[in-house]
């Protein structure tokens, strides 16, 4: 049985009704912790919820916009009523726009990407940090991702919200370094979710994602890696490390899977090439 880290925890995860959320969800109340589940659809969260119970763990959960702030704060408020605190809050909830040329993406995906990625762990955020702050402790762990330190063309929606929630994240570290609260950035890699292999491009640029099948099936982990350390950055290890960033995908990593990749690949033939559905969708102006 897994050490019982994170006992007599809440544990707050956007986004969590599915994918890495949801590894990230039962990885933490197989520590222990008690959950809150947190998506759009009151049908997911449900699911969630009692895929949970029915493994023993206690689970709340709630439909929730994350880039609406009542719907947030009744988010946390669900977590006090039913637990007395909150005492870790992973700011999940993510999504991307399709892939292309920017001035080419429909306002409409660009937006929501913005209202997701940017409001959303705004929102997220000051909600959580307003209890942390009135108890003295906790840990907020907002998730970064591709383009996080850098330009990405032809997905630029996506990964310029990544460079707001790191430099946002580590402001706010900064600013309440003393305060007993963690505030901790974490980009978990490439991982093996429909986020990844269920994807839009506009029409003309699907070609330009097939490179992905292969990267993915070389650097993509499975949703239950950084979910483990996701783990380890809500446990007692980074008490008083607030402003730490970690990664999954590191250099060591990338290097050592290329070069054990024949090797893999002669003694696991499993390995495989990323299953990659594409859909196309009509450019928001003309060539």
């Amino acid at each position: 049985m897994k050490n019982l880290i994170l006992k007599d925890k809440t544990a707050v995860i956007t986004g969590s009704s599915r994918g890495l959320g949801f590894a990230i969800a039962q990885t933490y109340a197989r520590a222990g912790a008690k959950i809150v589940i947190a998506s759009r659809s009151p049908r997911s969260v449900d699911l969630a919820v009692d895929s949970l119970r029915k493994e023993g763990f206690e689970a709340v959960g709630l439909a929730c916009d994350v880039a609406d702030m009542q719907q947030v704060e009744a988010l946390a408020e669900l977590a006090i009523q039913t637990y007395g605190s909150i005492d870790i809050w992973v700011n999940n909830a993510g999504l991307s726009a399709p892939y292309g040329p920017t001035v080419h993406i429909p306002n409409t995906d660009f937006m929501d990407v913005v209202n997701t990625n940017i409001i959303g762990t705004y929102n997220g955020s000051m909600t959580a940090m307003r209890h942390f702050l009135k108890q003295g402790s906790g840990k907020l762990i907002n998730l970064l991702g591709r383009g996080d330190t850098g330009s990405v063309p032809l997905q630029n929606a996506y990964s310029s919200s990544k460079v707001w929630v790191r430099n946002f994240t580590k402001a706010l570290a900064q600013e309440y370094k003393d305060s007993g609260v963690e505030v901790i950035g974490f980009n978990p890699g490439l991982v093996m979710t429909e986020m990844l292999s269920k994807v839009h491009a506009v029409k003309g640029y699907e070609e330009q994602l097939s490179p992905l099948r292969f990267v993915a099936m070389l650097w993509g982990n499975e949703a239950d890696v950084p979910a483990e350390k996701a783990l380890w950055l809500a446990s007692a290890a980074t008490d008083g490390r607030s402003g730490l960033f970690v990664t999954v995908l590191t250099k060591w990593m990338m290097i050592s899977r290329l070069i054990g990749l024949p090797f893999k690949y002669l003694f696991d033939r499993s390995t495989k090439l990323l299953d990659l559905n594409v859909t196309s969708v009509d450019p928001a102006v003309g060539d």
